[in-house]
């Protein structure tokens, strides 16, 4: 009973935005801890009610400080903002390389803001497989603007539409961006283009590039064609704040465009999708991949398959057949 008691008041905390409590459960939940999960159960019901941003690109193309500007603009407008800044893994620790997140720490006294690093353990695309259920956290805590930073590993990185309402593509003159961006399949993802550090050379060329790749596009679903804003230096207060006001009104008109025109239940029903696919992955195949592993059956098979005594396609049957009865 008193386990029930202290969830109750762990939700009751989390609601009241208590950061403590929130970063708490996020931990755990990277640590795959069962009373987190069973936290989650309890969150859930109150989830779906924040416009989710998605923010890709390369390593180097300024997403931090960008990320950074965009909180500044969305606390003008008064909107709380919750930020999942996904790292690459420490390979000493574990946890997550914390690099330049630090900037964002001159929000850490604003009550509307929460900030957290998220390592990605290995997960493919570079996106944690806590970053769904954190996006769950920060929404029962009550934050108008979800954003999730990604770590900009390339092709992969077309995951964050799974987690997001909206994803904004950042590219940077210079870098060869537009030719990474075709072969990643970002283009297909993105809902909005940034040109960051534009008073670099090249950036008009690759706004060009940019125009031409979407005017051939057959069509735009609910007729939102992806806007192209560019962005100066960070260095130019005045130009660099109007440009990043501009991003945040284009992120309020996408979200505007996705439930005029239905479009925003069917990326829902998209992210329901892929968690019930990760939900199964956890209550099923987890626990067998676990149970090989510890009895020693893993390496058994490993050995068979290195000696061509079989291949892994007949084993994954085999195992299916031994555990789906």
């Amino acid at each position: 009973m008193s386990n029930n008691t202290e969830d109750t008041e762990q939700i009751k905390k989390i609601k009241a935005g208590d950061v403590r409590t929130a970063s708490r459960l996020i931990r755990n939940l990277e640590d795959e801890l069962p009373e987190a999960k069973t936290t989650l159960k309890r969150i859930f019901l109150h989830t779906g009610k924040a416009h989710v941003v998605g923010i890709t690109g390369s390593p180097g193309a300024g997403k931090s400080t960008l990320v950074d500007a965009m909180i500044s603009a969305f606390r003008k407008k008064e909107k709380t903002v919750g930020v999942l800044a996904v790292d690459p893994t420490s390979p000493f620790t574990g946890g997550a390389i914390l690099g330049d997140r630090i900037r964002m720490q001159r929000h850490a006294e604003d009550a509307g803001v929460f900030v957290r690093s998220l390592a990605t353990r290995g997960a493919l695309g570079g996106l944690s497989k806590a970053v769904g259920d954190a996006v769950h956290v920060l929404d029962v805590m009550g934050k108008d603007m979800i954003l999730i930073e990604t770590v900009g590993t390339g092709q992969q990185e077309v995951e964050i539409i799974n987690h997001s309402h909206t994803v904004i593509v950042v590219l940077v003159p210079g870098m060869g961006d537009e030719i990474q961006a075709i072969k990643a399949g970002i283009m297909e993802i993105a809902d909005i283009f940034v040109i960051n550090k534009a008073d670099r050379d090249g950036s008009n060329q690759l706004a060009n590039e940019l125009m031409s790749m979407l005017n051939m596009a057959p069509a735009f679903p609910g007729g939102w064609r992806p806007p192209v804003i560019k962005i100066g230096s960070c260095f130019e207060p005045q130009t660099f704040n109007q440009s990043v006001d501009e991003l945040a009104t284009a992120i309020a008109d996408h979200y505007r465009c996705l439930e005029e025109t239905g479009l925003l239940g069917d990326r829902m029903k998209r992210k329901a999708m892929v968690e019930i696919g990760e939900a199964l992955r956890d209550a099923i195949l987890t626990p067998v991949l676990r149970e090989m592993t510890e009895s020693g059956e893993m390496d058994a098979i490993a050995e068979r398959i290195l000696k061509r005594e079989s291949d892994p396609y007949t084993i994954a049957e085999e195992v299916a057949g031994r555990y789906l009865k």
